[in-house]
């Protein structure tokens, strides 16, 4: 037997006949297979982020408003009021920034190291 695709007889007794060959594709065309598949781009990813954000906004509007008792604050001698939804909101974003610029801070550093191993293997 050969490794072509065989075409199934209509009738009992009749032999196979041999399919007929797909054409080429054409040079620089994706195939059927490769059209079928969708990549994941950095604009789906992006889209992800904003539905997922909006979720997590809508989460913390619901807790802020239904944290609304006021709280007393202190801190350094300053002293003030603010709902306790707000105070903890307020706490989460002071830690997340927090966060963020020293993660930031980490990247430089290790960028800057980087550069400085470059520069010395290129004069080798």
């Amino acid at each position: 037997m050969s490794s072509e695709p065989q075409v199934s007889p209509t009738e009992p007794g009749q032999p196979t006949v041999p399919a007929a060959p797909l054409p080429p594709e054409p040079a620089g065309q994706p195939s059927a297979k490769a059209v079928a598949e969708v990549k994941f781009t950095r604009a789906a990813a992006l889209w992800s982020s904003l539905i997922f954000g909006l979720l997590i906004l809508t989460v913390l509007l619901v807790f802020i408003a239904q944290n609304t008792e006021s709280a007393t604050f202190a801190f350094l001698g300053w002293g003030w009021t603010l709902p306790l939804g707000v105070a903890i909101l307020l706490a989460a974003v002071c830690g997340g920034l927090i966060t963020v610029l020293v993660g930031a801070a980490r990247i430089f550093q290790l960028r800057r190291a980087a550069k400085k191993n470059l520069k010395a293997a290129r004069k080798l």
